[in-house]
Formats: C-alpha cells, sequence, structure tokens
C-alpha cells in the first residue's frame, strides 16, 4: 500500500455512529483540561484520537461485477466451512457455506452489503459477549442477522456479531431496502466479527488467513 494510500485510510472521516464518542472526548478534553488540570487533557485527547482511527470510515470501490458476493467488513478470516445458518434468518437447517470475518480494534469496523439485492429479513438477538473469533460465537453471542435476496431470486445471511469488548451493533437499513454490493449498511463498535452465507451450492474463494477488505475483497461467484 502507497504512502498516500495509507494516509487516505487512517486520515478518513469517521462514521456518524462514531460521533458521539468523538465529541464526548474532544469535550472531556476541553473542560476537563480547563477545570481539572492537563492530564485530564490528554486522557481525553488520546480518547478522541482514538475515536478518530476506530470509526474511520474510508471509500470503498466494489468490483463493476454484478455475480459476486464480497466481504462485508474489514479482517481477517477466521472460519471457511459448512454451518446452518441462524435460525431466525429462516433459510433452512441444511448446513451452508459460511466464510467468518473477525475485527480487530484495529480494523474498519463499517460494515457493507455482500452482495446487491433486497433485505428480507433482519433480526437482533441478545446473547453473550465472548471473543468473536471462537466459532461458538455465531450461536452464542449477541447478534444482528440479515437475510438479502439477490436478483435471481436466491438469499444469502449477512451476521454482525458482537465481541468479547463489542457492546453495540449498528444497523442502518430496514426490511425492504434494496442494497447495492458495497453499500454500508451498519456498523459494530470496538471489536466484532461478521459471518455471511452463501446461497445453496455457491462455494467460497478464500481461505482461513486472509485479510479482507470490505466492500472490495471478492469471497464467491454466484455463477
Amino acid at each position: 500500500m502507497s504512502l498516500a494510500n495509507s494516509l487516505s485510510l487512517v486520515l478518513a472521516p469517521p462514521h456518524p455512529a462514531g460521533r458521539p464518542f468523538i465529541y464526548g472526548g474532544a469535550g472531556v478534553a476541553v473542560v476537563g483540561g480547563l477545570i481539572l488540570g492537563s492530564w485530564i487533557f490528554w486522557i481525553g485527547t488520546a480518547f478522541t484520537l482514538f475515536c478518530l482511527y476506530f470509526f474511520r470510515d474510508p471509500k470503498r470501490v466494489p468490483p463493476a461485477r454484478h455475480d459476486l458476493v464480497l466481504a462485508p467488513a474489514d479482517g481477517k478470516v477466521v472460519l471457511v466451512g459448512p454451518a446452518i445458518p441462524p435460525a431466525e434468518l429462516e433459510m433452512g437447517d441444511a448446513p451452508l457455506w459460511r466464510v467468518a470475518i473477525f475485527l480487530s480494534v484495529l480494523d474498519v469496523h463499517v460494515n457493507r452489503s455482500p452482495a446487491q439485492g433486497r433485505v428480507t429479513r433482519i433480526s437482533y438477538r441478545h446473547g453473550k459477549f465472548m471473543d468473536a473469533s471462537m466459532e461458538k460465537a455465531s450461536e452464542e453471542n449477541e447478534r444482528n442477522a440479515l437475510r438479502i435476496e439477490i436478483p435471481d431470486g436466491r438469499v444469502l445471511g449477512c451476521v454482525q456479531i458482537a465481541g468479547l469488548v463489542a457492546r453495540r451493533i449498528v444497523c442502518s437499513v430496514h426490511e425492504g431496502d434494496r442494497l447495492m454490493a458495497g453499500e454500508r449498511f451498519g456498523i459494530i463498535r470496538f471489536g466484532s466479527r461478521t459471518d455471511v452465507y452463501l446461497p445453496e451450492g455457491v462455494k467460497p474463494l478464500v481461505l482461513v488467513g486472509q485479510t479482507m477488505i470490505g466492500g472490495e475483497t471478492i469471497l464467491a461467484e454466484l455463477g
């Protein structure tokens, strides 16, 4: 990655979900510094800078093809294999190929639609906050699941999963909304995971350990 690209990633404008944290940190830095002393100023400044970095929302350019499934988030692939989709998605009880992407606190946490289609179901489920890299986090952790119907009528699932540090899943779309591939649909605050359940008969093109770029890296071809 070039220096210019690296700077554009680090200095990208923040996602709206981060504004309360950024404004709050800046307020603590200014007011606390004036009243309580310089140590409060530096704590508030450090928190504000961290939030500016964490909530960064860089521009992404999806591939020009419409027959692809894209990574819904930045991060590292931690699981690839058949798995039964969450029951709340109503995608049946037959195993489908699943790709799980773990997001560390250093990754961009904006979630993007893995494919063009219509959101036919959104279901939020409360749960635990275990380490999101663990396989059982798919079943036991707090999550928000989206079922997306692609233009040919097939469906895929995209699940936002809270992690050990994450405590807030934000989903900005509603049932019936239409999404373009790579379009933003939410964010998870402070460490998390995003799973994709591919349509029946579609196999992933990625392996465990690969680094994903949300909205750009190709997970699979729909065929």
